[in-house]
């Protein structure tokens, strides 16, 4: 991603992690993986304690709270029963 893409901004700040978290359907429990792309700076202790404490959650719902709290742009990716999802909340959302 060209940094001068994202907001009009020549500053980029990438962000990925890792949580697991229970499915509210049948208690399963999903990994997925976020990355944030910032133009601001992100305190990693506030992103750590925002997804430990997502305890269940559908995967949009998840995202949604997480734009809704960092900002940016986000791909929010994760597998359930067989099927890869893939949420991009925010930012310039790229066109497919």
């Amino acid at each position: 991603m060209d940094t001068k893409t994202f907001a009009g901004s020549n500053v980029l700040n990438k962000y990925k992690l890792t949580f697991v978290c229970s499915c509210p359907s049948n208690n399963k429990t999903i990994n997925y993986a976020l990355e944030i792309y910032s133009d601001e700076m992100i305190f990693v202790e506030s992103l750590l304690e925002f997804v430990s404490q997502i305890e269940s959650g559908f995967h949009e719902q998840i995202a949604d709270s997480l734009l809704k709290r960092f900002g940016g742009l986000q791909v929010l990716k994760a597998h359930h029963h067989g099927v890869d999802i893939e949420t991009i909340r925010g930012g310039n959302v790229p066109k497919r």
